[in-house]
C-alpha cells in the first residue's frame, strides 16, 4: 500500500536554475494529490514521470503565486490531454473569484467538471476531503495572507485473520468475515473464538503533515503531534531570523524545533530562499536539532514504508 511524497520544486518566492516553485505530489494507495502549485509545475509533472490525469484533487495552501501560478496553465492542459473525470480543488477564500476571473478573461471553457472548495484558513482540524483510505484536515498557518497547511492520515487499515487459525480450525467464509469485522465467532465444536485473538492489523496508518509557509508556530505543534512525516518550510537560516520574522517564514532550526517538540519521526526541509545556493547549512542547522531531517529538494521521493522507516530516493 503505497504512501509516498515526490517534491516537484523546493524554492520560495524567487526560483533559481536548480529549484522550481513549491508543489509535493502525495500518492496514498495510488490514489495521486497535488499539494501547491507554484508556477512551471506542470513541466515538473512531465519531467517526473508523474501523469497529470491521475491527480484525483488539488490542494493549495495560499493564494501567493510561487504556490498557485502555475495552477492556471495546468487546469488548461488537464483539459487538451482529454481530461472528463471531475477535478476538485481545496484552497482559502477568495481562491474561486481568482479563478473565475481568470477562466472569464481568458474565455476558457474547461471539458471536465471544476469544483472548487473553499476553506477558512484559520479553522483547525476541518475535514475537508477523505475517503475510505484516509482523511485531510486542516492546519492552521501564520503568514502574511491566510495560510493553511493540511494533514494527510491514512485510516486505520482492516483486520486481517491469522492465517494458521483459518488453517487449524478450518474457518469457513462467513467466519472470516465476522472475525474481519471485529465479531466475535464459534467454531465447529463449540467454542469461541474471538476477534481479539484471531486477528491482527498489517500495519499501522501513516500521516503526512505539510506546512507552508509559515513562522514557528506552537498552535502547529500541537497539530502534527506524532505525525509519521512532517514537511516544514525553512525559507531562511537562522542567522537571518529577522527575516523571517518580517515575511512570515521559519528558519531550519526553527522548523527542526517544532519537528522535535511535535515528535514526529521525520522532517522535510524545503521552500528555500534564493539567496542560498548551498543548503548544507540549512541541513547542519536541522539536524542539530533534530536529528532525522532530510534535505527537501527538486525530484526527491519520500516514501513511508509500513515499519514507518522512510525510503529516500532521487529521481
Amino acid at each position: 500500500m503505497t504512501f509516498r511524497v515526490t517534491i516537484l520544486g523546493c524554492s520560495s518566492a524567487r526560483p533559481i536554475l536548480s529549484r522550481h516553485h513549491t508543489a509535493h505530489v502525495l500518492n496514498v494507495h495510488e490514489q495521486f494529490f497535488l499539494i501547491d502549485c507554484g508556477e512551471g509545475t506542470q513541466h515538473q509533472l512531465l519531467r517526473y514521470g508523474i501523469n497529470p490525469l491521475k491527480i484525483n484533487i488539488i490542494f493549495i495552501s495560499h493564494l501567493h503565486g510561487d504556490h498557485v501560478y502555475g495552477i492556471f496553465g495546468l487546469l488548461s492542459t488537464m483539459g487538451m490531454m482529454g481530461r472528463q473525470r471531475g477535478l476538485t480543488i481545496v484552497a482559502p477564500r477568495p481562491f474561486g473569484e481568482m479563478l473565475r476571473s481568470h477562466f472569464g478573461f481568458f474565455a476558457i471553457e474547461l471539458p471536465y467538471p471544476l469544483e472548487i472548495k473553499e476553506v477558512d484558513a484559520r479553522a483547525a482540524e476541518v475535514e475537508v476531503w477523505g475517503n475510505r483510505v484516509f482523511t485531510v484536515t486542516t492546519i492552521p498557518l501564520r503568514h502574511r495572507v491566510p495560510c493553511c497547511g493540511y494533514l494527510f492520515r491514512e485510516r486505520e487499515p482492516g483486520l486481517n485473520v491469522h492465517r494458521h487459525l483459518v488453517e487449524g480450525y478450518g474457518l469457513d467464509p462467513a467466519q472470516i468475515a465476522a472475525l474481519k469485522r471485529g465479531e466475535d465467532t464459534t467454531l465447529g465444536n463449540g467454542m469461541p473464538l474471538t476477534a481479539a485473538e484471531a486477528t491482527y492489523r498489517p500495519y499501522e496508518a501513516r500521516s503526512y503533515a505539510f506546512c507552508s509557509d509559515t513562522t514557528a508556530s506552537g498552535k502547529v505543534v500541537s497539530l502534527v503531534r506524532g505525525v509519521d512525516l512532517l514537511y516544514h518550510e525553512a525559507t531562511y537560516l537562522h542567522a537571518d531570523r529577522a527575516l523571517a520574522v518580517k515575511t512570515g517564514h521559519s528558519t531550519a532550526r526553527q522548523a527542526a524545533r517544532v519537528a522535535a517538540r511535535a515528535g514526529v519521526r521525520h522532517l522535510v526541509l524545503g521552500h528555500y530562499s534564493a539567496r542560498y545556493r548551498e543548503l548544507g547549512p540549512m541541513l547542519e542547522e536541522a539536524q542539530s536539532e533534530f536529528p532525522a531531517s532530510v534535505l527537501g529538494g527538486d525530484g526527491l521521493v519520500l516514501t513511508l514504508e509500513k515499519d514507518h522507516s522512510l525510503k529516500i530516493e532521487q529521481i
